[in-house]
């Protein structure tokens, strides 16, 4: 996927640039915030359709499960057909998504709509990103926009579930999906107005093979992680499922090691820096959506808390993430991504060692503090991230760095459900806190892996160039 737009189109004023930032920030805020509102409701969606741990975990997974597995293919299309239209036809079908889940009937029904909505965000996420890098071709303005842009896309994830702790006080799990609709109304007339038309001067072949392989790949590994505990870990299925999935993986790199226009293209590998970026990627998500997952079962399992109570506890996640994303965004324009990513991996594994010794009678102003560095962190990481994947490969393909990066967000949010579910699949009330304590290791040991990013991103790493013979 590349980020040029129509050579025709003048150069957009000052206003103009960040009425566009805002309307992408507005899609931003819809994908994330229907990536956590469902958490807090996890209980309540039980209960009304009937859905044990298992399949509460595959309503979540459905969407990001989806949604990481088709962004790249995505961005191809927004290049070929346009990225508006592309945009719009996103939202409309995330939309129409939304409905069916509000009016589901059954968990198979949800599931499924779910998988609907993936599909419909992942034609928003790297088009988002892709028009937000065209508007604004000074590197310190864009550096300020994609800090606004992680900004926003921060402060959904964070505040979905304070959103749905709110919605459920009043109103049942279903107006977790109705709140979609005046934002997708908002955003599909501002797009209209604001948004310009742009595509690839020579666009990118569709890779259906690396797509399907990709597909396959990512709904094996997670659904191993979710249905291992229920058929066993040494099971004669599970063992099936190692296989298929290294299978698939190898076939998947032998795939696209030999097309000419691949889905992923491997060799942008090859830079540590735009790796680390993409590892750092994963390991963010992975320990957001284990704490939001751990968090709202605990609080309402184990301490009987109300949904708007455990929505309300995220609020310093929340405030941290919004308040330290924009300022991650100057930073990294500053001076580089180095620190941010520093005090980003600092403040999660703070975050997540803080609760390792989690007992059902905790104290609220450790659960509090824990969940505040947590958001703080969160905050710090997404700009830094996001900055050193578009930077590490030339402009011309900013899309190709915020399709992997998206994909590698996401990925990490289905992860880290998965892994913080299957923590706690067949426990109690009383013995969810000891065995959710390996989770809270895990968003520990994330941080620890960006404090690595962190040290790939120092100055001087050598990043080679995509455009060159050695890297396509």
């Amino acid at each position: 996927m590349t980020a040029t737009t129509l050579p025709a189109r003048p150069a957009l004023s000052a206003r103009r640039r960040w009425t566009v930032v805002a309307v992408c920030c507005l899609s931003m805020f819809l994908v994330g915030l229907d990536t956590t509102i469902v958490n807090v409701g996890l209980p309540a969606i039980g209960r009304g359709l009937g859905a044990d741990t298992r399949r509460l975990e595959w309503i979540v997974d459905a969407y990001t499960l989806v949604l990481a597995s088709l962004l790249i293919s995505s961005g191809a299309l927004a290049d070929r057909f346009g990225r508006r239209r592309v945009f719009q036809c996103g939202l409309a079908t995330f939309g129409a998504a939304s409905l069916v889940c509000a009016l589901a009937p059954s968990a198979g029904v949800l599931i499924a709509a779910r998988a609907l909505q993936g599909i419909g965000a992942s034609m928003l996420s790297p088009v988002a990103l892709a028009i937000v890098v065209n508007a604004m071709p000074d590197p310190k303005e864009r550096a300020q926009a994609i800090g606004i842009w992680a900004s926003v896309f921060g402060l959904s994830m964070a505040a979905g579930p304070l959103t749905g702790g709110a919605l459920l006080a009043g109103l049942d799990w279903r107006a977790l999906f109705w709140v979609n609709t005046p934002v997708i109304a908002a955003a599909l007339l501002l797009s209209a107005v604001f948004v310009p038309e742009s595509r690839a001067p020579r666009a990118r072949r569709l890779d259906l093979p690396g797509q399907a392989l990709l597909t396959v790949v990512l709904a094996l590994v997670v659904g191993v992680l979710i249905e291992g505990p229920r058929i066993g870990w040494t099971s004669p299925a599970a063992s099936a499922g190692y296989a298929a999935a290294a299978v698939a993986t190898g076939a998947f790199v032998w795939v696209e090691s030999r097309r000419r226009e691949p889905l992923m293209d491997l060799r942008l590998f090859a830079s540590p820096v735009f790796s680390g970026a993409v590892v750092g990627a994963v390991a963010v998500f992975v320990a957001l959506n284990a704490a939001l997952l751990l968090n709202t079962l605990y609080l309402q399992h184990t301490r009987q808390w109300t949904p708007l109570a455990v929505g309300v506890a995220t609020l310093p996640l929340a405030v941290g993430a919004t308040v330290c994303a924009p300022w991650s965004g100057r930073m990294v324009g500053r001076a580089g991504p180095r620190l941010p990513l520093l005090l980003a991996g600092g403040f999660l594994m703070a975050g997540g060692l803080c609760l390792v010794r989690l007992t059902p009678h905790t104290s609220v102003v450790l659960l509090l503090a824990a969940y505040a560095l947590i958001g703080i962190g969160f905050g710090f990481a997404n700009a830094p991230i996001t900055n050193t994947a578009v930077n590490g490969l030339p402009p011309a393909r900013a899309g190709v760095a915020g399709a992997v990066t998206s994909t590698a967000r996401q990925l990490g949010s289905a992860l880290g459900v998965a892994l913080a579910g299957g923590l706690v699949t067949a426990t109690g009330p009383t013995g969810f806190a000891h065995a959710s304590r390996p989770g809270w290791l895990l968003v520990a040991a994330c941080g620890v892996l960006l404090l690595l990013v962190a040290h790939l991103s120092r100055p001087g790493t050598a990043t080679p160039n995509p455009a060159s013979p050695h890297v396509r």
